[in-house]
């Protein structure tokens, strides 16, 4: 498995010392009581509490101030000292690296919104998932086959956090890829899986002549023409509504451009050779498709490759059953397969994030 240098040196050997990883066996197994532990630290305000006041607080303070019960602070409190979010020195409570981190990290705060929203009661249904190829957690939001018809329908909370979640990742790239693909001077594009139309927004804001089609299923079009209706460009905003799993479905011919940004990490690789080569068949010579991804594989930050594969994680129980945050080996065979070639990789984007340019074999 070829792994970027910085990964390749930390998945390679062991990491640990036998107390440390005795250590991260139990923290696995508690591993979901930390996890509402820490939500619950923040969401009373503790973190909050503890980094406006430097030098500490006692349990009594923490209990008045969040008007929680002794009980209900110290339990908190008490654990959070051994997981590591915050600290004592003479009965004063203080916050750790890790605490703050949580508290001011934006990344962390929209990954945990998401796993408490979107996927923290259909993640008991995993191992169903696993045995059965389906999505078995998505009952827990709602009756459809997969997450993304059901998109305009999720539970309010729901909702927001998966959105939230879809937006930071993309949105941290979105300045540096249209440099990218506007390079090529693009007068059509075709968006697909455009979703609520940021991407598509963004263009015909940072180009004032281009034409960009949302390839995506209707409902979600629905949702795009509510969002971008009073945005500037939006005159330049088209649909096309269809569903991209029937391997049927042609794509429309005649765009400089084609974009998918953030989608084929939600289909099963069988299925990604599908769309790439309905794709190709609908590409000129002179055509390019660019496809945005963070590759797990490709991450300047061990972190990042942490949170990824875990991700994946989340698609296998709640989206589809069958995708994944893709290594990019994986990516460039099915581009081979589909009648493309990579032209050239774009690297460290945004938050981690990859563009593939292709173009015809």
């Amino acid at each position: 498995m070829k792994l970027f240098p910085s990964l390749q040196k930390r998945y390679a050997k062991e990491r640990f010392t036998a107390v440390q990883a005795q250590r991260l066996a139990q923290e696995i197994a508690f591993g979901p009581v930390v996890f509402q532990v820490s939500r619950l630290m923040l969401k009373f305000g503790i973190f909050r509490l503890l980094s406006d006041n430097r030098e500490g607080l006692s349990l009594e303070q923490i209990s008045q101030k969040t008007e929680l019960s002794r009980y209900a602070a110290q339990v908190l409190l008490e654990a959070s000292l051994t997981i590591g979010t915050v600290l004592v020195k003479d009965d004063q409570y203080i916050l750790a690296k890790a605490g703050w981190f949580l508290l001011n990290d934006e990344m962390a705060q929209v990954n945990m919104n998401f796993n408490q929203d979107v996927n923290y009661k259909g993640l008991f249904h995993l191992e169903e998932a696993l045995l059965n190829g389906r999505p078995e957690g998505l009952k827990e939001l709602g009756n459809w086959p997969t997450i993304y018809e059901g998109l305009s329908d999720l539970p309010g909370q729901a909702q927001k956090s998966w959105f939230g979640f879809d937006h930071f990742y993309s949105d941290n790239s979105f300045d540096q890829a249209l440099e990218i693909v506007f390079s090529h001077s693009p007068r059509t594009l075709l968006d697909v899986g455009g979703n609520t139309g940021r991407w598509a927004t963004k263009c015909v804001q940072y180009n004032e002549t281009v034409e960009v089609t949302i390839m995506d299923l209707p409902q979600q079009l629905e949702m795009m023409k509510q969002k971008t209706e009073k945005m500037a460009g939006h005159k330049r905003i088209h649909g096309h509504g269809v569903n991209l799993l029937d391997e049927n479905v042609p794509f429309p011919k005649g765009f400089d451009a084609i974009w998918m940004s953030q989608f084929l990490d939600c289909f099963s690789e069988k299925e990604v050779i599908s769309i790439l080569s309905r794709a190709a068949q609908s590409m000129s010579a002179e055509g390019r498709l660019y496809i945005m991804e963070t590759f797990w594989d490709r991450q300047k930050f061990e972190t990042a490759a942490y949170c990824l594969t875990q991700i994946s994680i989340y698609f296998t129980a709640m989206a589809n059953g069958n995708s994944k945050m893709y290594h990019s080996d994986d990516m460039a065979r099915c581009i081979q397969e589909s009648g493309l070639e990579i032209e050239e990789i774009y690297d460290n984007l945004g938050l981690g994030h990859s563009i593939i340019k292709c173009k015809l074999k």
